[in-house]
């Protein structure tokens, strides 16, 4: 399959505001950037959800990782509108909009988790060849660390993650 050069990729940390790892990461490459710059590629550090970062908490409203589906992603701006719902159409505006050509060609979602599954890599799509590749060269470049895969895939569930909104979508867990 010939797919066009990833060109675009952004990396969030702080979807959930405490699950810090991705959220020093994202400030870190905010400040010092040049060592996710490459040439021909556009690499955007992005903090997800701010406010819930700033309390340390999951999140403020409602679950920002479930909020970008076709309903809320289309909801009409009101002032009791949830704020993550509102923080999801900004990110839909910035990095997609989602489904579409001008969508980034990829979000590394970066999130900590509390199950002792180490470094593991969420694949949505089994049919994606790109992220499947470089799952692939990621686990070979890692080894012999242990990487695991933890494909999500359901046949008839669209997902509404926060990475859901690029091309290639990667969620990337670490304890």
């Amino acid at each position: 399959v010939d797919n066009p050069p990833v060109r675009r990729v952004a990396i969030f940390g702080g979807t959930h505001g405490n699950e810090l790892s991705g959220v020093f990461l994202v400030k870190h490459w905010q400040e010092n950037g040049a060592e996710i710059q490459r040439t021909g590629v556009e690499v955007k550090p992005f903090l997800t959800n701010p406010r819930a970062v700033e309390k340390c908490t999951r999140y403020i409203d409602c679950d920002l990782n479930r909020v970008f589906d076709p309903d809320n992603l289309g909801r009409t701006v009101v002032e009791d509108i949830p704020y993550e719902v509102r923080r999801a159409q900004e990110i839909n505006h910035i990095f997609g909009p989602k489904g579409s050509d001008d969508a980034y060609d990829l979000i590394f979602d970066l999130h900590n988790t509390t199950s002792n599954m180490g470094g593991t890599l969420i694949l949505e799509n089994s049919r994606d060849d790109f992220t499947i590749q470089m799952f692939h060269y990621i686990k070979n470049a890692l080894a012999p660390e242990r990487c695991p895969v933890l494909l999500i895939e359901h046949p008839s569930l669209k997902y509404a993650t926060t990475r859901s909104v690029a091309k290639h979508p990667v969620g990337k867990y670490e304890k």
